[in-house]
């Protein structure tokens, strides 16, 4: 588990580098996980299909809202290669 924390986070620092420089039009775009429903998580991320998409809206209702898309590694099914995948259309307001 501490590799795998690890490694989210050397993602999260490589990939926030980049982030900073999105605009307006891309913070428009971004898709809530605090909000976001099963319909539009399974439509709107890579790898993540409904059965995903229903255990991410399930985890969300049973801990409360994510504090950071990080979070979203507490989830079974979602992995580096997911967070990676879609880190820069996901935040956590």
């Amino acid at each position: 588990m501490l590799k795998k924390t690890f490694m989210v986070a050397l993602l999260a620092a490589s990939l926030s580098t980049t982030a900073g420089l999105a605009g307006a039009r891309e913070k428009a775009e971004k898709i809530n996980i605090n909000t976001a429903s099963v319909e539009v998580l399974d439509k709107q991320l890579k790898y993540v299909g409904k059965k995903t998409a229903k255990r991410i809206v399930a985890y969300r209702k049973a801990h409360g809202p994510f504090n950071s898309v990080d979070d979203l590694n507490e989830v079974h099914g979602i992995g580096t290669r997911v967070l990676k995948a879609n880190w820069e259309k996901l935040v956590a307001e």
